[in-house]
């Protein structure tokens, strides 16, 4: 942890909607104390084939329905129409599972990529060609190249070892708020979970969090870690983040304390931005991509 003061496990899938919708809290995590998180990325593996999904009663139509309940509440992009089919989230992981061996750090730009296209087009995350489409635009990626490596020994004792880890949650607070689950074996973090740990001290955010209960646990950890405050527009975050920011996502990082976000003002100033020629906007699903220009 070269210049960091504490260790950030991330439990997560591609495939989660309760994932997606916390990614402005972990933004604003980064905003907030930079390079004193050391990030490690675990995937989950919630399904290996989609009849797992329609054992349990998922359909087209019911994931379709919630994504739609994810997008009212929380604000992500989404676009809500239903796809062909369930997909199964095994293959996507392994894609993230295999950028990180191949290019250090390069798996958090994967799953990004493969969240926002989950969630904003037809991908299904247990098609080969769909995933390779949806990273083909990711900087420093060999989509195809990567794609092929999904079924590598290397990649799959990888991903194995990551779904062992995030199935140690018996015993573990998660478990003791009901933020665990049971699907397929043993005890595992439900995502989003967030394991933040310093000098022997492990704390535990299980499952769903709002953004308070990470950086209270973040504060208890090291009280003297450096906090670096909202800017007072995005244009800031835009060249913090230059992979792109959705509204939601600004919105949360320009909010003080435990003020509630306040969206609305929030694109409206990227709007003006757009209009001074600083930021630039891409349609994704129901809101957009923003970009410092």
């Amino acid at each position: 942890m070269s210049g960091a003061r504490v260790a950030a496990t991330l439990h997560t899938d591609p495939g989660c909607p309760w994932a997606y919708s916390a990614l402005p809290a972990l933004r604003a995590l980064e905003w907030r104390y930079g390079d004193a998180l050391a990030w490690r990325l675990v995937v989950i593996g919630l399904t290996e084939r989609a009849a797992q999904y329609e054992a349990r009663g998922y359909t087209p139509a019911t994931n379709a329905n919630g994504n739609q309940a994810f997008r009212d509440r929380f604000g992500m992009p989404f676009a809500v129409a239903p796809k062909p089919r369930v997909a199964a989230t095994g293959r996507g992981c392994r894609a993230v599972v295999a950028a990180r061996l191949d290019a250090p750090g390069s798996e958090w730009r994967v799953l990004r990529a493969l969240q926002l296209a989950n969630f904003t087009t037809p991908l299904l995350l247990d098609d080969d060609a769909l995933i390779a489409a949806a990273l083909r635009d990711v900087p420093g990626i060999d989509a195809d190249a990567l794609v092929a490596r999904l079924d590598d020994p290397d990649v799959a004792a990888a991903y194995e070892a990551d779904r062992a880890e995030a199935r140690s949650a018996a015993g573990s607070a998660a478990e003791l708020q009901g933020k665990t689950a049971r699907t397929d074996g043993p005890e595992r973090y439900t995502a989003p979970t967030l394991v933040l740990e310093r000098d022997g001290m492990r704390l535990v955010a299980g499952g769903w969090q709002p953004l308070e209960a990470y950086d209270v646990l973040v504060a208890n950890l090291d009280p003297a870690i450096p906090r670096r405050e909202p800017p007072d527009g995005p244009l800031p975050l835009l060249e913090r983040f230059p992979e792109g920011l959705v509204t939601q996502e600004v919105a949360v990082m320009l909010s003080r304390g435990n003020d509630d976000p306040d969206r609305a003002a929030a694109e409206r100033m990227l709007l003006a931005l757009v209009a001074e020629g600083r930021a630039r906007r891409a349609p994704l699903g129901h809101d957009a991509l923003w970009t410092a220009a």
